[in-house]
C-alpha cells in the first residue's frame, strides 16, 4: 500500500467520524486489542495445559 492510499484512508475516516470523536474511536480500539490479545493468551494457556495433560477444568475422577 502507497503512502497516499492511506493518506486518503485517513481523510475519509476524520470525515466520517470528525475530529472530535478520534481520540474515543481510537481509545475503544485500543481497549478492544487488549482484551482481544488477553482471550487469546488465556487459549492458548488452556492448550497447553490440556496437551500437557494437566487439564484443570476436568472434574477429578474418585477411585475407591
Amino acid at each position: 500500500m502507497r503512502p497516499s492510499h492511506l493518506i486518503i484512508i485517513a481523510i475519509v475516516i476524520i470525515l466520517l467520524f470528525g475530529a472530535s470523536k478520534l481520540p474515543e474511536l481510537a481509545r475503544s480500539l485500543g481497549k478492544s486489542a487488549k482484551i482481544l490479545k488477553s482471550e487469546l493468551s488465556d487459549l492458548t494457556e488452556d492448550d497447553k495445559a490440556v496437551t500437557d495433560g494437566k487439564d484443570e477444568t476436568k472434574p477429578s475422577e474418585d477411585k475407591e
